[in-house]
């Protein structure tokens, strides 16, 4: 069907009647920002330049913030020498004329400027041969109002006749032309209008200035600052604390991301406590001077402090604030008494396991003792958790410090290393290719392209050795720029010094970039830090997000933080995307699809954006690690047992957002959670037979996942002995689940449950596991079952993953679509279709194919592998494809006309009373569990289209097929994305 026909179906629908079928990409749409429904008006932006022929944008306000996220989908339409046009005002001086020099450096854009009159209009139109995109409302180009502001844009589609975008057009040339050209002149003097401006605007807020725990240099009158509150987190952890305190126990850990301000929410507990004598610890004296100024900003300047280090001794003040290094001097603490402190706070406590923190915490007994951490995960197996008698008071991640806009927006790029001499970076490359001239240079050149925000860089530069380090100062040095590396060597002097040179931008030794191995990752305040470059292989996602937030502080007058890393051929490149979505559950699809849609899943406005080669290395990192082996589970594992202080149980793992237990399930050699315990567990003495460990595996396998609830329900109605096990489960199934219960459900739950549902080697494996007796007119309790109930550690590992499957069920499986016991986008394997289905017996993947009709279910699954493997045989390479996310054109198997009785089926399926169900992967060389996105319901349209496949000649038919539920924009996007 011709475009104009396209859009005109689509305008109608849109306009006219919602029920018209119509191609979506045309349809009007209201563009919001919601990182929940994966919606942003940036990526439809960034979607729209990937797919013109030309550009226009007309914007009241320009920022680096907003433009820096389109810069490298602009850098690619240079490559492609697609044009594109951009008139911006000067309204307010509002614009920065950094933007502009940027837009300026691209040979592809226009660039000018309204002067002489506010213009406010926010419009993107989008040429495309014959046809334009056009999104109009209230978003500027700033970070801002293209990811986090409460925006309305409309989408609308026309053809270059049309007289809306006649219009459009015609107004958006005549503004284009009465703008003035900005060049590198214009920009200049415009620039001193925009310094005087905001200068002017600085000096009105100063007095109002709310100076943080790690910015307190201003020179103003602190008394006139209003004293700060704690924000909603803030509060839930104080409520964590107290409610520790009155269940009688005087020591919590709290677990804060950095950045978050754990400094204040002591500083809030200790005011409410209001003890006698407070110690505060930490190993800097650094961080010391920087808690002192917080404690006063709550507690009130007047406040009694002391320090202890640093030449001083004043233990006689209230408050005493100590680094670790003079408190654990014996002579110290040998004149000071056990009860000397009522309240203790423990500054970067993941450090407790060194004996310089346990003489001090074994030497004193306070009323108190307070925790803080960012990582309490160590990697020398010495348990934080266990110093603070395992009470988390609270923990607040990554991620939901994002969403509460505690940090910094971050905008990360993932670059591709060069090869060097024809050799990748590795994990352990040679010297002389980490200093190599052109490795240099290609570095140069992306901080300069990328940018970093206001007039001054400063950046940190994390390498993989202190020689590396060492040499890439020497080498930036020479190239104009003002650096230094520090290591473990240097002295706590020359770090400060070094800091302060790169804060301060007016002293005459000021420094652009500390180039470091790993002194910085923690127990270190830059606020000011706006630019971090990482230089070095991503070894764990604990030190990823430790050097990350070196620059995810907060500072004044800082918007955001540039972050760069250079991605060579490392063995853990998958640890990325883990770390920046903050992610523990390993799952590789959802890791993929981070990698592929982030900056639509992410909270707030900041940004992730990977070059095409450093996603394809990070990729096959991911297809390449097994993330259900042993080593990864055991990790996991011992995190949490260290965080509760005992085995953690299976609600543990959810309820603390821990390894997706079904990574445990899916490895071979275990098959369940008892077996891992068993194995890797000197703790754990329970013993079961090897029945009663082959029915575990089988209900942990099959059913504990919770994709849906049946079969769960028999088995804890035969735990509560229940004689009337089949209406049992129809009451639970129509009151509980409003799930409609057939003849066919009532089958394929006894087939499951009694091990005539399965085929193949699962047949054999599980065929002692008889839960149900072979009964067709009732569900019977299998004797041997009951008989090893009688064992109450058995019974008791049945009950809890009878209990972990149905809590799963209703928190991830919940909303089940239509009549079926599936939910929209979530992922399902063969044999979970056949089962969800209703099937009387499971069908191998082999015998399904492309799809399979089951005649006594009247369903019809249709499985789709959207990106076909080069090596895949011609006669099942189809070419099925999705023209918009209601409309999908799938391909037949081989040797088949209309007249075949699939195709037939497929046509007739709404007459036939036949349920056609669609099931999409992208298709990864995935060692784990092969699964399908569930995307809803369809039916054929038009007429079967007789073809002959590619390569081998062999007859099919091409099906066009309706969704009746549009693919979610986020799933259709990542499904589609090549």
């Amino acid at each position: 069907m011709a475009i104009r026909d396209e859009i005109s179906r689509s305008l109608t629908t849109g306009f006219i009647d919602n029920g018209e079928v119509s191609l979506e990409k045309y349809r009007p749409k209201l563009l919001v920002n919601n990182h929940i429904k994966g919606q942003k008006v940036l990526t439809s932006i960034i979607r729209e330049l990937n797919l013109c022929d030309e550009f226009f944008f007309s914007v009241a306000f320009i920022t680096y913030s907003g433009l820096l996220v389109l810069l490298n989908t602009l850098k690619e339409l240079e490559s492609k020498n697609i044009k594109g046009k951009i008139i911006a005002s000067q309204y307010l001086n509002f614009t920065e004329p950094k933007a502009l020099k940027k837009l300026l450096s691209f040979k592809n854009i226009e660039l000018r400027m309204v002067v002489d009159e506010a213009l406010h209009a926010k419009g993107y139109i989008f040429r495309k041969n014959d046809h334009y995109d056009l999104i109009i409302g209230s978003s500027n180009l700033t970070q801002s109002a293209l990811s986090t502001n409460k925006e309305w844009n409309i989408k609308i589609s026309s053809m270059d006749k049309g007289s809306l975008i006649m219009e459009t057009v015609s107004e958006f040339n005549k503004t284009f032309e009465n703008g003035v050209k900005v060049d590198d002149l214009w920009i200049e003097e415009y620039s001193k209008i925009y310094k005087f401006t905001k200068a002017r605007k600085t000096s009105d807020e100063k007095s109002l200035l709310n100076v943080s725990e790690e910015n307190p240099a201003y020179n103003i009158n602190k008394n006139l600052i209003p004293k700060i509150s704690p924000n909603a987190m803030q509060v839930e952890a104080l409520k964590g604390i107290e409610k520790i305190r009155e269940l009688g126990e005087k020591k919590a850990l709290l677990i804060s991301a950095t950045g978050t301000g754990k400094t204040y929410l002591a500083c809030f507990d200790v005011a409410k406590v209001n003890p006698k004598r407070l110690l505060f610890l930490a190993h800097r004296e650094q961080i010391l001077n920087q808690s002192i100024e917080s404690f006063k900003r709550v507690l009130g300047n007047n406040i009694s402090v002391g320090k202890v280090g640093g030449g001083k001794k004043e233990l006689d003040k209230r408050f005493i604030f100590s680094t670790i290094q003079t408190m654990s001097k014996k002579y110290l603490l040998k004149d000071l008494k056990e009860d000397y402190f009522d309240y203790i706070v423990v500054d970067e406590s993941h450090r407790a396991g060194a004996k310089s923190y346990q003489r001090i915490l074994s030497r004193f007994d306070a009323e108190f003792l307070l925790g803080m951490t960012a990582t309490p995960e160590r990697t020398d197996d010495y348990n934080i958790c266990k110093d603070f008698n395992y009470n988390i008071a609270y923990e607040i991640r990554l991620e939901e410090a994002m969403r509460e806009n505690m940090l910094s927006p971050f905008h990360y790029f993932g670059i591709t290393e060069l090869f060097i001499d024809g050799n990748e970076i590795r994990d352990q490359s040679e010297f002389k290719y980490l200093i190599n001239e052109d490795r240099v240079n290609n570095i140069v050149e992306k901080i300069e392209f990328y940018g970093f925000q206001g007039d001054y860089v400063k950046g940190l530069i994390f390498c993989s050795r202190n020689d590396e380090a060492q040499e890439l100062s020497n080498m930036f040095n020479r190239r104009g720029y003002k650096t230094t590396s520090l290591s473990g060597s240097n002295t706590q002097e020359k770090r400060l010094s070094a800091i302060a040179c790169l804060e301060d931008e007016n002293d005459e030794n000021h420094l652009d970039y500390i180039f470091t191995v790993d002194i910085f990752n923690e127990g270190v305040d830059i606020p000011k830090i706006n630019q971090v470059v990482m230089l070095r292989p991503t070894s764990s996602a604990i030190i990823f997000v430790q050097q990350l937030g070196r620059g995810l502080r907060k500072a004044h007058n800082k918007d955001y933080v540039v972050v760069l890393d250079f991605i060579g051929n490392y063995k853990n490149n998958f640890m990325i995307p883990i770390a920046l979505s903050d992610d523990r559950s390993f799952n590789k699809d959802t890791i993929r699809r981070f990698v592929a849609e982030g900056n639509r899943i992410i909270p707030g406005a900041s940004t992730v954006n990977f070059d095409a080669i450093s996603k394809k290395k990070i990729y096959d990192s991911i297809d390449k690690t097994n993330f259900s082996s042993v080593n990864f589970i055991k990790e996991s594992y011992k995190n949490l047992k260290y965080r509760l202080g005992r085995i953690p149980s299976l609600m543990d793992f959810e309820e603390h957002d821990s390894l997706d237990v079904a990574r445990i399930f899916e490895n071979k050699s275990l098959g369940s959670y008892y077996k891992f315990l068993s194995k890797y567990e000197a703790e754990y003495l329970i013993k079961l037979n090897d029945l009663q460990i082959k029915y575990i595996e089988f209900i942990s396998v099959k059913l504990a996942v919770g994709k849906r609830p049946h079969e769960l329900i028999v088995i804890n109605e035969i735990l509560n002995n229940e004689k009337d096990i089949l209406n049992s489960l129809k009451h639970k199934l129509i009151e509980e689940y409003k799930i409609d219960v057939k003849e066919k459900t009532i089958v394929n739950v006894r087939n499951v449950l009694t091990n005539e549902f399965a085929t193949g080697s699962s047949r054999k494996t599980y065929e002692k596991c008889m839960i149900l007796e072979n009964n067709k007119e009732t569900y019977i309790a299998s004797k041997e079952f009951l008989k090893q109930l009688e064992d109450t550690n058995f019974k008791n590992i049945v009950k809890e993953l009878v209990d972990f499957g149905l809590y799963r069920n209703k928190k991830y499986y919940g909303k089940p679509y239509k009549s079926t016991s599936l939910q929209l986008y979530n992922k399902y394997s063969y044999e979970d279709v056949c089962r969800l289905l209703e099937w009387e017996k499971n069908v191998v993947s082999l015998n399904i194919g492309g799809y399979k009709y089951d005649e006594k279910s009247k369903t019809y699954p249709v499985f789709i592998n959207y990106h076909k493997e080069n090596t895949i045989n011609d006669s099942i390479k189809y070419e099925d494809r999705f023209e918009t996310s209601s409309r999908l054109v799938a391909i037949s198997k081989s040797k088949r006309t209309p007249e075949s009785n699939d195709v037939k089926t497929a046509y007739n399926a709404e007459k036939l009373g036949v349920s056609m169900e669609l099931f999409v992967r992208k298709n990864k060389e995935d060692k784990g569990s092969k699964e399908f996105y569930y995307l809803g319901r369809m039916n054929t349209a038009g007429e079967p289209k007789p073809i002959k496949m590619n390569g081998s000649g062999l007859n099919a038919v091409e099906i066009v097929y309706g969704l009746e539920t549009g693919v979610r924009e986020d799933i259709f996007e990542y499904i589609c994305e090549g």
